[in-house]
């Protein structure tokens, strides 16, 4: 992490742990109706009357999932809170309210972790979710930051990755591998800045992936895109480990096969570009590169018209028996078997 020598540094010790909450959290809002009390309590008071409640979590790591080398922090804040948001929309629910919890080391003075709220404040400004409490503690070796995520949704209206039926149609949004090509290009100018900290690295051409990778967006507007067209999809699931392995975990838990039509994926002319630069192939960093936070579902054939001629939504294959198998339908008409080789937490 590049740090300003002149900027002001104020030690965590010096405004305490019950100190740094109420710091880093009076500027949250409340919104929602259904918060009846938010941070400053033993635990958040939330009413959500005759509405399904969903919670997920999502914990990030430095070193791990982030690199503070050219992850701003504010950017850094923004994704925590999004990653989580996009569970909360994979189940077809509305994200209310949020939990964050952050372990620092003491290289971060409170500046540091201003930054960071400040980035979760704007994504829970633009998503309409309250920050409702938390928790902050020291850590020995950099910062961790463990988001939970609450969401409502009209009973039967919520969605599993369990529902889909052979002959479903496979739905995606937006396009894929984008996040995974801005990691690539940020993991080589890291290298170039290693070599030669005077380098400034030219990034313009890569505008739009590097933005995929550092301030990706969860679809809340597909939720209500697909309940105005009245379609409710029989499985869906958010894409955060590769198409491939989201299209594994549909198939696992509804029973069925599927086949998806390469040609079918939907990639950005960007993405295309930096793979050829790479010398990477464009197929196999959709399938496996992960983090793009798109929507993955399934819906009936029976709806199809209602979403045929939607730019937010590709039909990109369909499912099928599970004795069939899971395949890859290459633009050369051959099978291939898909497999999960999406990001492992756990590779060595």
């Amino acid at each position: 992490m590049i740090e300003d020598k002149n900027q002001q540094r104020t030690k965590l010790s010096d405004i305490g742990e019950f100190g740094l909450i109420d710091h880093l959290t009076k500027n949250f809002k409340i919104k929602r109706k259904s918060t009846l009390k938010g941070v400053g309590d033993d635990a958040a008071v939330l009413n959500f009357k005759d509405k399904n409640i969903v919670v997920t979590t999502d914990l990030l790591v430095e070193g791990v999932h982030f690199d503070l080398s050219y992850m701003p922090l504010k950017h850094l804040g923004y994704k925590a809170i999004i990653v989580n948001l996009s569970d909360v929309y994979a189940m077809n629910a509305q994200a209310t309210q949020v939990t964050v919890s952050i372990a620092v080391s003491n290289r971060f003075p409170l500046e540091a972790l201003e930054e960071l709220y400040a980035g979760m404040e704007t994504a829970a400004s633009i998503y309409g979710v309250d920050v409702v409490g938390g928790d902050t503690t020291s850590s020995t070796s950099g910062m961790l930051i463990s988001v939970t995520a609450i969401g409502e949704v009209v009973p039967q209206n919520e969605t599993y990755r369990s529902g889909a039926k052979p002959n479903d149609l496979l739905v995606v949004t937006g396009d894929l591998g984008a996040a995974y090509m801005g990691l690539q290009v940020l993991e080589r100018e890291k290298e170039v800045y290693k070599v030669n900290p005077q380098n400034q690295p030219d990034l313009e051409l890569y505008t739009y992936i590097i933005e995929r990778q550092l301030k990706p967006e969860a679809r809340k507007d597909i939720i209500k895109l697909l309940e105005d067209l009245k379609v409710k999809p029989t499985s869906m699931i958010d894409i955060s480990d590769g198409l491939s392995s989201e299209i594994m975990h549909l198939c696992k838990h509804s029973k069925v096969g599927c086949d998806l039509y390469e040609e079918k994926i939907p990639l950005d002319p960007q993405v295309i570009s930096t793979c050829e630069e790479f010398n990477i192939d464009s197929t196999t960093v959709a399938l496996n590169g992960g983090e793009d936070y798109e929507l993955l579902f399934t819906i009936s054939q029976a709806d199809f018209p209602k979403i045929k001629a939607n730019p937010n939504l590709t039909v990109i294959g369909y499912m099928k028996e599970a004795t069939e198998g899971a395949h890859l339908v290459t633009r050369a008409d051959t099978k291939i078997p898909l497999k999960a080789q999406g990001w492992k937490n756990f590779n060595d």
